[in-house]
């Protein structure tokens, strides 16, 4: 009965830390999504820009 016990308090800081591992896991790639959004956001407005430039050259040539 103490073996099963002890097995029991075991198994339940396996779980604790299992769930705090996968939790920080979890925020970590929260924080890489959004890092990426934010680039792909900054690339779309750097490609916005280039646009216009492109189009400002083209109209000058006229």
């Amino acid at each position: 009965m103490m073996n099963q016990r002890r097995q029991e308090a075991k198994d339940r800081l396996r779980s604790r830390n299992d769930y705090q591992v996968n939790l920080k896991a979890e925020l970590e790639i929260r924080h890489l999504h959004e890092k990426v959004d934010h680039l792909i956001n900054r690339q779309w407005e750097r490609l916005a820009e280039i646009q216009e430039m492109q189009i400002e050259l083209l109209q000058e040539r006229r």
